[in-house]
């Protein structure tokens, strides 16, 4: 009898054992199955200045691999044209009207409490953040197990700005300083948990203070030497002179002298802007190379895009801020070698799409006051922002020298308008005139077009602002 019940608990005991080892093996499986996501940011790099956008100049055969064997996004812009709002807007997959943040402010605590490094780390993720962060918050490195936040040292007027940091002694470009720093990373990073890397390069963001605005290593610089590089369309002055007083007097008018006023002071601009990209090319395929050796490459997410788009002495300006696709439009990649389809995507991507995006890949929902879209079923072959109406474009930094501006953008249609000066609007049908030459806002035959959009965006707007956090 006694013997007989003593068999029946031993035999409970056992069964009840070999459950919780089915159950611990099946999620120590699942933890390890969960895919290694790294995010790559560069820093006004424009959706062309890559070869696999049809650039036949510019050397980048490692982001052209990523495009090659991932999902290249064709339309993919920011939603804010401005590094500080961009960045928080890809931190929070919200947009500018709706986070507040720009330059002179610091991150609602609101908001970076729900931001995606935080929500990786709570689904088991070892993270880590390197190079500009560009976001005022005082609770940084919280946000990150591991975490180094620089830029440009803007006090050298000089080469120094993009050369002060060091490897083992020896003075280093911020562009290899970055790649090292990722390397360290992944080699120790803890073998049971699954990490998430972000790389934020400063390139190939002109040095500001310096004469000479682009630095780069001995790497790159024979590149592009014995290359002419075409000259900028729309550079003719009747583009410029079309512009409201307050753009032709703006910072954006200023930095085209820094950079594009004369046929030689534009090639040798260009070329250092190119070489900075390259350079960075370079040090992804390093990073690649170690994910190989590792033996993690199949198992590690790729994301890559531009943190805002570019004039290149387009209607003889420079810098973004403005609501033209020049300063809008970015490239942007996703490579999953788990589900290794290549596809370009006409649909419209934005980065408020990054956040949403991460967490899916990750299996983690979404927190419910984002408002961006997850593009993860790209890869698998679905459209998931196909449905996307349209967007809103918005740079609200209240500063003299750069006007703020807002405004709507579909497939079709993009309507802005400056916010001092809401009697000036534009209006450009982007199917028939893409490079945005003709405003047609003041046309009679658009005038409902003009209602449609402006009322597009206004209605958006009131959605965004309602989201707000108080």
């Amino acid at each position: 009898m006694f013997l007989l019940e003593d068999m029946i608990t031993r035999q409970k005991l056992v069964n009840l054992l070999f459950c919780l080892f089915v159950t611990l093996s099946v999620t120590a499986f699942g933890q390890q199955q969960k895919p290694n996501i790294i995010f790559i940011l560069t820093d006004d790099q424009r959706w062309d200045a890559l070869g696999y956008a049809g650039n036949t100049i510019i050397q980048t055969p490692e982001m052209d691999k990523l495009a090659e064997q991932g999902v290249y996004f064709k339309n993919a812009f920011v939603t804010t044209p401005i590094c500080a709002a961009s960045r928080a807007s890809i931190l929070t997959g919200l947009y500018e009207r709706t986070h507040g943040y720009t330059f002179g402010q610091t991150l609602n605590e609101s908001y970076a409490s729900e931001s995606y490094p935080l929500q990786m780390k709570k689904a088991g993720y070892h993270t880590g953040f390197y190079g500009k962060f560009g976001i005022k918050y005082p609770g940084f490195k919280s946000l990150f197990d591991e975490a180094d936040d620089y830029d440009r040292d803007v006090k050298y007027p000089d080469r120094r700005g993009y050369f002060y940091k060091t490897i083992n002694g020896d003075s280093t470009h911020l562009t290899e300083y970055t790649a090292y720093q990722a390397q360290e990373f992944i080699k120790s990073a803890p073998e049971d948990q699954p990490f998430l890397l972000s790389l934020a390069f400063s390139a190939p963001h002109a040095h500001d203070p310096a004469k000479d605005q682009f630095f780069w290593t001995d790497a790159v610089d024979d590149l592009y030497k014995d290359v002419k590089i075409p000259g900028p369309i729309l550079d003719q002055k009747k583009y410029f002179d079309a512009q409201p007083e307050y753009v032709k007097t703006s910072e954006s008018r200023t930095r085209w002298f820094w950079r594009y006023d004369t046929p030689e002071h534009y090639q040798q601009s260009m070329k250092g802007y190119y070489r900075m990209i390259s350079q960075v090319d370079i040090q992804i395929g390093k990073i690649r190379t170690l994910l190989e050796e590792k033996g993690i490459a199949d198992n590690t997410i790729i994301i890559f895009m531009g943190d805002n788009g570019y004039f290149c002495g387009e209607r003889q300006l420079a810098g973004k801020w403005l609501m033209y696709d020049n300063s809008l439009r970015v490239p942007m990649i996703i490579y999953d070698p788990r589900n290794p389809r290549h596809r370009v995507v006409e649909d419209v991507a934005l980065n408020i799409d990054i956040a949403p995006t991460i967490l899916e890949f990750a299996g983690v929902k979404a927190p419910e006051l984002w408002q961006g879209e997850s593009l993860e079923g790209y890869v698998k072959g679905g459209n998931p922002a196909q449905g996307r109406p349209g967007f809103v474009v918005e740079h609200l930094w209240k500063i003299d020298i750069i006007p703020a501006s807002e405004g709507f953008r579909t497939h079709e249609w993009k309507y802005f308008r400056y916010q001092a000066d809401l009697d000036h609007e534009e209006l450009y049908n982007l199917k028939k005139d893409p490079l945005e030459k003709n405003n047609i806002a003041g046309k009679n035959r658009y005038q409902e077009v003009l209602d449609e959009m402006r009322g597009h965006f206004e209605k958006k707007v009131a959605k965004l602002e309602a989201d707000k956090i108080d």
